[in-house]
């Protein structure tokens, strides 16, 4: 043994030197529980505070919110079409039946007043005197008879205009106009025809009740006692025929041509 080796062996004793590696302990490495209890301690924080995570959720359901609302606008979209379409159908549908009528009502009332004029004509003449008409001088339009009771031809003539009329006066108040027709081109036009309704609309309601005055001899008159007033009374209930059924052919051609 050399000198230097019986000098380490001497000193070691003393300085705490050993030869034999250090212990586990020694060294004070982790244990495995030490490095589980990290791993969750770590795992715990990136739980708690994750304001980027939060930020991206948020954004999420915005984004969700959002295609959400961009997949229900068409589908309001559609709807609203759906229903621009059917109403674009009833005014079609709506619209041929209302000329129907409109066209009947014209042609029942040029048959009413026409036989309204006849049986003016047989009972009061045109501007004629009590004995000076054709039922006095006996050539009375449709024979004799046509000066006594009721007027039938021409009564039945007004009830059918009255009801063809009520019908097609009713259904110009029933047509949609989705698409605003009296703004467009034929505004004007379609503005005149709804003006000129109330127009005939007054007329017929005259005529009704002059024909009621007249037909049914409100007041008590009679041809013998009273001409003069049921004559006067006759006037105005044909002149009020002839301007309704002039008005209301102007509403008609207005819309036909």
């Amino acid at each position: 043994m050399s000198l230097l080796s019986a000098l380490f062996v001497l000193a070691t004793p003393f300085f705490g030197f050993t030869l034999t590696p250090p212990s586990p302990s020694a060294l004070s490495l982790p244990t495995l529980a030490q490095l589980d209890e990290t791993v969750d301690v770590s795992a715990g924080a990136a739980e708690a505070a994750p304001p980027d995570e939060a930020d991206e959720s948020a954004t999420d359901e915005s984004a969700t919110d959002e295609s959400e609302e961009g997949e229900a606008a068409p589908a309001r979209d559609e709807a609203e079409l759906g229903e621009l379409a059917a109403q674009i159908r009833q005014r079609q549908e709506l619209g041929i039946i209302h000329r129907a009528f409109g066209i009947a009502t014209w042609a029942s009332m040029l048959v009413t007043v026409g036989l309204g004029l006849i049986q003016y004509y047989n009972l009061y003449g045109f501007f004629g005197s009590q004995a000076d008409n054709p039922c006095v001088n006996g050539n009375a339009i449709f024979g004799q008879d046509q000066c006594y009771g009721d007027p039938w031809p021409h009564r039945i003539g007004a009830i059918a205009t009255t009801a063809l009329y009520s019908t097609s006066f009713v259904l110009s108040f029933v047509l949609p106009d989705p698409l605003g027709a009296s703004e467009g081109p034929a505004g004007a036009d379609l503005e005149l025809h709804k003006t000129l309704r109330w127009v005939h609309l007054g007329g017929m309601i005259a005529q009704v009740l002059l024909g009621f005055m007249v037909g049914q001899n409100w007041f008590g008159l009679d041809r013998a006692n009273h001409f003069d007033e049921l004559q006067a009374i006759a006037t105005v209930h044909q002149v009020v025929g002839l301007t309704t059924f002039g008005v209301l052919t102007a509403a008609g051609a207005i819309m036909i041509f």
